[in-house]
């Protein structure tokens, strides 16, 4: 079946895990997608390097940093920043019932980093980047074609509990 986006994709954290983990989304991470241009977004990478605390998960996420061109490796220009700080507040309030805040803030960062670019923002955590493009008009999102996988994406929320594992 045909990968249902085109043009500019920035690749969430999780698609990366889901790699990492169990093999999956290899045409994602590896830029054998159709008509796509990859982006990594800095704010991925770091999360990834969060976990990257064996030198083997090291060596896996400087895998991944090389499989893209320098000039694909993306971070928010400073305005989004406030931005994403005005969106949290629109989407959760004071924060005071969000257990983690850093991955939200994250996701919003990513989300915005992407729309700026023109990019679709390739994601398994669905709900919470339809909930993010509720507020940024011009977000677009897609899974990681299932087609591709043949297997389900983690979700973003047990990113964290993956990564320490890759």
């Amino acid at each position: 079946m045909a990968v249902p986006v085109a043009g500019k994709v920035l690749l969430d954290t999780n698609v990366f895990v889901d790699y990492l983990r169990v093999g999956l989304h290899t045409e994602w991470v590896f830029g054998r997608v159709g008509n796509t241009i990859r982006f990594l977004s800095a704010v991925v990478l770091m999360e990834l390097r969060l976990g990257a605390d064996t030198p083997r998960r090291k060596r896996a996420v400087d895998r991944i940093k090389s499989a893209f061109p320098p000039g694909r490796l993306i971070a928010p220009a400073p305005q989004l920043f406030d931005h994403a700080g005005r969106l949290f507040h629109t989407l959760y309030g004071d924060g005071s019932g969000v257990v983690d805040r850093l991955g939200p803030l994250n996701d919003l960062l990513i989300a915005l980093t992407a729309r700026q670019i023109g990019a679709t923002v390739v994601t398994g955590n669905l709900n919470e980047f339809r909930r993010i493009a509720a507020q940024v008009p011009g977000l677009r999102i897609v899974a990681p074609a299932q087609e591709l996988s043949k297997k389900p994406c983690l979700s973003k929320r047990n990113v964290t509990a993956f990564i320490t594992f890759y």
